[in-house]
């Protein structure tokens, strides 16, 4: 069974303002629903994609039609006020994610300050971010209130000492994005259930947009051969569900 923890919904009932020019084409619950009819989901977590801007709207109604065990990540914002991070907890939204890696409008310093504000409403942080580049940050991110996931392994070979760190130190590892990702992934998935055997949360990412290769069926897979049947299923499952409270 998979609780999946980073998973996008575009549904053009919802505007899409795009990033950097690009608009993905729709995916809505029903076709996400299809496509993961064989991988046992349970649960998961829609995630704001940079491309769909600072509304929560359409991540909750995908939330709400997917089903009771389906939670929220919206997207961070400079301005976001104390009043509107309560008015998201309030709507069911777990966290709040950061984007630092493509156009994003936060530097580290800032985005340290604004989770920080945010986990006083209950809500973790969520990072997109080359791990190459938090050098010098692990004890601040991993200190924050609510704490942190980090997306797609940290995303590159440089970044992983960082990502070892930080996993080491509580936050959480998205084991998801193996196609858009700059690193071997075997050996990342071996190093961090080494490090961290706690910290691993499985996750499809769908549809992928921009990646190289989109998710495959078999990146599940390759988390079961390398992490072996109970770490497996702690990655796959138990990990998220807590950290996400669903």
């Amino acid at each position: 069974m998979l609780f999946d923890a980073h998973l996008h919904i575009f549904d053009p009932a919802f505007p899409l303002p795009g990033n950097q020019g690009f608009v993905p084409e729709p995916f809505t619950v029903e076709a996400y629903r299809a496509r993961t009819a064989a991988l046992g989901v349970v649960g998961g977590a829609v995630v704001a994609a940079s491309t769909q801007g600072a509304d929560p709207a359409p991540l909750l109604a995908a939330a709400r039609a997917r089903g009771p065990r389906f939670v929220a990540g919206a997207e961070a914002f400079p301005g976001q006020g104390e009043a509107e991070v309560r008015a998201l907890a309030a709507a069911g939204v777990r966290g709040v994610r950061f984007n630092l890696h493509r156009g994003g409008s936060f530097d580290i310093t800032a985005m340290l300050a604004h989770a920080r504000a945010a986990a006083a409403s209950g809500l973790h942080a969520e990072l997109y971010a080359d791990a190459a580049t938090l050098a010098g940050n692990e004890a601040a991110l991993a200190a924050l209130p609510r704490g942190l996931a980090l997306d797609h392994l940290g995303l590159t070979e440089a970044g992983l000492p960082v990502t070892l760190a930080l996993a080491r130190a509580g936050v959480k590892v998205k084991a998801t994005g193996f196609g858009r990702v700059a690193m071997d992934v075997p050996a990342a998935l071996a190093a961090l259930a080494e490090a961290a055997p706690d910290s691993l949360m499985a996750a499809t990412d769908l549809p992928s947009t921009r990646a190289v290769r989109p998710f495959v069926d078999d990146d599940l897979a390759l988390i079961r051969r390398v992490l072996g049947h109970g770490l497996a299923a702690a990655d796959l499952q138990d990990t998220a569900a807590a950290f996400y409270r669903a």
